[in-house]
């Protein structure tokens, strides 16, 4: 019975690396819908976020039953409690993600991002791929050294955002009041998706070490 219950464990983090892959493809693919006005893609995008909220639903119920059904103790409880917080923190990512898509479905056929700060945004974007990806991986890998690499990655995202700000309030602003409103939005969904990365990532270290980081460094997503 325990071989069968460490094998429902490992089938929990195997899903959770699922789950990141998608929330991968997620914020790719709302992006490029966001930067091309690309309807299709957000469609797409806001659509198959119900399959992230199914997969949040069968995963959670999954770890709960596994908490009452077989007194996990010490590491195998560690491994349960984090997988309920890693898949809460990827449900939401992919909510993030579905609302910068219905931010591009909402100004089709126009862009909702002006010119000058399209490349901000691809970079944003790029930044927080990379950020699920070091995630999954030290997730997959129970790395918590890889885990810690999320906070000085997401110190990027954070100046990325003050840019926005700069851009909006300086006198040489020609965007109307809707595309800063948009700017602003969107700017605080890719924060908050780059947030919730960095919760992973804690939740990692607490997995692998039975303690989280602490500082200023590490936000409270």
């Amino acid at each position: 019975m325990r071989a069968s219950y460490h094998e429902e464990l490992e089938s929990v983090l195997e899903q959770l690396h699922e789950m990141s892959h998608l929330v991968e493809i997620a914020m790719v693919e709302a992006t490029q819908a966001l930067l091309s006005a690309d309807l299709e893609r957000a469609e797409t995008v806001i659509s198959d976020d119900a399959k992230l909220d199914t997969m949040h639903e069968e995963l959670e119920y999954k770890c709960l039953s596994l908490l009452m059904l077989q007194a996990p103790v010490a590491g195998e409880l560690r491994t349960i409690v984090s997988a309920i917080r890693v898949v809460f923190e990827l449900a939401r990512m992919g909510d993030l993600a579905a609302h910068i898509a219905k931010i591009a479905r909402l100004r089709f056929p126009s862009h909702a991002v002006i010119g000058d700060l399209e490349p901000n945004f691809l970079r944003m974007s790029e930044v927080c791929v990379k950020m699920i990806r070091v995630a999954s991986a030290s997730l997959r890998d129970h790395d918590a050294t890889e885990a810690l690499q999320l906070a000085a990655i997401d110190a990027e995202v954070d100046d990325l955002r003050r840019e926005h700000f700069t851009t909006v309030l300086d006198d040489s602003w020609t965007g109307t009041t809707a595309q800063a409103v948009d700017v602003a939005l969107l700017g605080r969904y890719y924060e908050r998706f780059a947030d919730h990365a960095v919760a992973v990532a804690r939740r990692v270290i607490y997995l692998v070490t039975g303690s989280t980081p602490e500082g200023h460094e590490w936000p409270n997503a």
